[in-house]
């Protein structure tokens, strides 16, 4: 299923030339997997191809735009609004896939499109494209189609995307906006270092007495950045694609890094927050529904981002498997609050898990914009006080001496 997915997703350009039906002369480009589906693909439009043949690729052509999980978004609520007015399946595929501007995810539309009308069902065409729409995904479109409410399951699939997506768009500003600052900090003080500072020591070579401590700190700092700088430098992108590939490479390292998350102070609390978010809003979308409990945990599990939360779930799978109560699962893995447990106690009593589960995931989701609001506020004035230390730190160990030298003059 990955192969067919992988051949359908890097679909190549076909240069045709044929016949229509009043006998006049057409070329044209046209994306397939293969000159046999092209060839049938343009009977199908009426024209006689008598050469076809894959276009040579320019070697100075831009390339394919990413499929970005928000266009995934895009095409979901696209097609759910064509869907909701009454348009065909198919029709919707032309509509929706003819309007989107990036034209890899153009190409997958209309990949599905043809998969649709020559029989198979929207479920198994994208299943072709696994990178594209997971398990999840998949599944509550399966589900849609079997029970007659596909437009009303996309809708969902929709809003689902979208709140996933808008989290994962906080916990990034939370994460990058410090690291960028730190990072330019570092940059003009390593700057400073090389280019400055190496012009103050000139300067004071004349002055013919002792520098301050300070200043002679900092000097040699310098003199031990001029001479490693290149060093310094292959050695922090040498260690940082280390720790990429270990993070994708070794499973255990990744899980160890996503443990460490959650007892990380300030980040802690906003990865834990997005966890319980991502739990309670996929568990809402797939139990609203209609998928059985055990599979859309299953599917849960897969979606709350850490390796504990994700452990809980399988967890919790296991014993909602042996007859044992939701509420009664989720408070015997010891990782979920009060809140949770007690909102999935009231929601199984009363037969209103999903709006339960759905006011719980709304609750985190405004958690972690608050929490990442906080922390940016915090960040600024001690992001200031850092660049402060450094900059600061370093002209005043350049202009200490020739105050020395005003003083005793």
């Amino acid at each position: 299923m990955a192969t067919q997915g992988a051949a359908a997703v890097k679909q190549a350009t076909y240069v045709w030339q044929g016949k229509d039906s009043r006998g006049k002369v057409t070329r044209g480009e046209i994306p397939g997997a293969s000159i046999a589906l092209v060839k049938a693909q343009l009977r199908k439009q009426g024209i006689n191809a008598t050469k076809v043949k894959k276009k040579g690729k320019d070697l100075f052509a831009k390339s394919k735009p990413k499929i970005k999980p928000m266009d995934i978004a895009i095409f979901t609520r696209q097609l759910a609004t064509m869907m909701k007015a009454g348009i065909p399946l198919v029709q919707s595929f032309e509509i929706v896939g003819g309007g989107l501007e990036n034209a890899s995810m153009r190409e997958v539309v209309f990949a599905i499109r043809d998969d649709v009308a020559s029989g198979n069902n929207f479920a198994d065409s994208i299943r072709k494209f696994p990178r594209l729409f997971d398990d999840l995904f998949c599944n509550l479109v399966e589900a849609g189609e079997q029970s007659g409410a596909l437009e009303s399951m996309l809708e969902s699939l929709a809003t689902y995307k979208e709140k996933s997506e808008a989290l994962k768009a906080k916990i990034k500003k939370a994460m990058n906006y410090p690291i960028t600052v730190v990072a330019v900090a570092l940059i003009v003080t390593a700057i400073l270092l090389i280019k400055v500072v190496p012009q103050f020591a000139e300067t004071f070579s004349s002055f013919g007495a002792e520098l301050p401590v300070f200043t002679q700190f900092v000097m040699r700092i310098s003199d031990f950045a001029i001479a490693w700088w290149l060093y310094i430098l292959v050695g922090i992108g040498i260690g940082v694609y280390i720790f990429k590939e270990a993070k994708i490479r070794s499973k255990a390292f990744a899980n160890s890094l996503e443990r460490l998350a959650l007892k990380a102070p300030v980040f802690g609390d906003i990865v834990k927050s997005s966890a319980l978010a991502r739990f309670t809003r996929t568990l809402a979308t797939t139990f609203a529904s209609g998928v059985p409990l055990v599979e859309a945990l299953d599917s849960v599990s897969g979606a709350t981002g850490n390796i504990v939360y994700k452990n809980a779930t399988l967890s919790i799978r296991d014993d909602v498997t042996t007859g044992i109560q939701l509420t009664q699962a989720i408070k015997s893995t010891n990782v979920f609050p009060i809140m949770v447990i007690q909102m999935v106690s009231i929601g199984e009593e009363s037969g209103a898990l999903d709006s339960m589960l759905d006011k719980c995931a709304t609750f985190y989701e405004a958690e972690v914009d608050n929490a990442v609001d906080g922390l940016t506020a915090m960040m600024e004035p001690l992001i200031m006080a850092v660049l402060g230390v450094l900059v600061g730190g370093l002209m005043i160990a350049m202009y200490m001496p020739i105050f020395q030298i005003g003083s005793v003059v």
